[in-house]
């Protein structure tokens, strides 16, 4: 269930309904998908072949489908991270810049947790939106976010895009962002 951290003031949001109203001011879809529908073989695997990235994929081939014909999605895939990933702190240090994309990025968390940061009006700032498996978040186009790990830095996530060369990520140089440590 994903709960939602208010940078400014700490304050917490949780339960699927408060976190989806709340989301819904700044137009971030949110959705449930069902986690135990994936093997436990593949959920506690954070270093996915691309065969069991394909199982993934078929485990949820319904709802991928939903999803694109909703929102006009033309491919998906399945990223795996870990302390496995080969440079895991330069890609995390790459994910966690502040930038905008002119299409939405939309992940399915399917197993272990992920934080997308996103920037809120100016009286909220920026708030954390943790996931955990079975949260579906799309953070809408032109929004400045990141994406970034949990502590344990495990992730399986389904990513769909519209265009088919994936997302391309403008920079969002913020001089109000405060990093957290």
């Amino acid at each position: 269930m994903a709960e939602i951290v208010i940078r400014n003031t700490n304050e917490r949001i949780t339960g699927d309904e408060n976190v989806r109203n709340f989301l819904d001011k700044y137009e971030v879809l949110y959705e449930k998908w069902d986690a135990s529908k994936l093997s436990a073989e593949l959920q506690n695997n954070f270093g996915l072949t691309d065969d069991q990235k394909n199982q993934v994929l078929e485990t949820y081939d319904y709802e991928i489908k939903d999803l694109a014909a909703r929102r006009g999605y033309q491919i998906w895939d399945v990223i795996t991270l870990s302390e496995q990933t080969p440079d895991i702190e330069a890609k995390l240090a790459k994910f966690e810049e502040i930038h905008t994309h002119a299409e939405d990025e939309i992940r399915a968390i399917v197993a272990g947790k992920g934080i997308f940061v996103i920037k809120g009006t100016d009286d909220v700032g920026y708030f954390n939106v943790e996931l955990s498996p079975g949260d579906v978040i799309s953070v809408p186009e032109n929004t400045p976010h990141f994406f970034t790990l949990m502590e344990n830095k495990q992730i399986i996530a389904v990513r769909l895009f519209i265009e088919k060369d994936g997302w391309v990520a403008d920079p969002y140089p913020d001089p109000t962002f405060i990093k957290q440590a």
